[in-house]
């Protein structure tokens, strides 16, 4: 039967739209945590490990985000592991996000100055410390900007997550335009939710490169 779009229908886009930011903060934390370990790898003397650590880089960035969302959801199934369209976009995104957030990192790590790393190896510091206390506090103002880019980024690829049948805010605007035939009233508001997560994520970031003037 189809039905009106209505007020309903907009409440039930924005309930959607809760899933669209859990799915994204979840996916962060994960390529965070995977980011650091990535830039940190990519910046040390062992030679084999900074191969690795951008032999994955390239790997990744290489691949769509659909192909890993099909790798995970269709794939580890065959492995006799089940993952639910929840846990298979979380670890899809965070595969995929590690890599671009390891990379903005190591290039902030490596903008600082060598003499600092040279003033914190003449005080006896260690790797560990002079990452620690002289270059990651200095790095975080160049990483800040493009990260928060990034993030943006990820609110709206988080729509391909539709693919697996996680419901989304883009999968909840295909059922409801499938229900009320409505298309373009659907995806209007489906266009607006998302400009209202990301516009001011976006300023913040402008706001925040403005203020911490990283180019000087």
């Amino acid at each position: 039967m189809i039905r009106e779009f209505g007020l309903i229908d907009v409440m039930y886009l924005i309930a959607a739209a809760r899933w669209t930011l859990a799915l994204t903060a979840t996916a962060f934390i994960g390529a965070s945590l995977i980011g650091i370990v990535i830039a940190i790898a990519r910046i040390l003397p062992f030679a084999p490990l900074r191969w690795l650590a951008a032999a994955y880089i390239h790997i990744v960035q290489g691949t769509p985000l659909l192909v890993w969302l099909f790798v995970i959801f269709f794939g580890l199934p065959l492995t006799g592991i089940s993952v639910n369209p929840w846990i298979a976009a979380a670890l899809a995104f965070s595969v995929y996000g590690s890599a671009f957030l390891g990379e903005i990192w190591r290039g902030a790590l490596v903008s600082i100055a060598k003499t600092q790393w040279e003033a914190g190896a003449s005080l006896g510091l260690s790797l560990g410390e002079q990452l620690r206390y002289v270059i990651v506090p200095q790095s975080i103002r160049v990483a800040i900007p493009p990260t928060v880019g990034f993030l943006v980024q990820l609110i709206k690829n988080t729509s391909l997550a539709a693919v697996i049948g996680f419901v989304e805010l883009t999968r909840e605007g295909q059922l409801t335009a499938a229900g009320t035939y409505k298309p373009f009233a659907v995806y209007i508001t489906v266009a607006a939710i998302y400009f209202a997560m990301c516009f001011p994520l976006s300023q913040w970031s402008r706001s925040i490169e403005r203020k911490l003037d990283v180019a000087r």
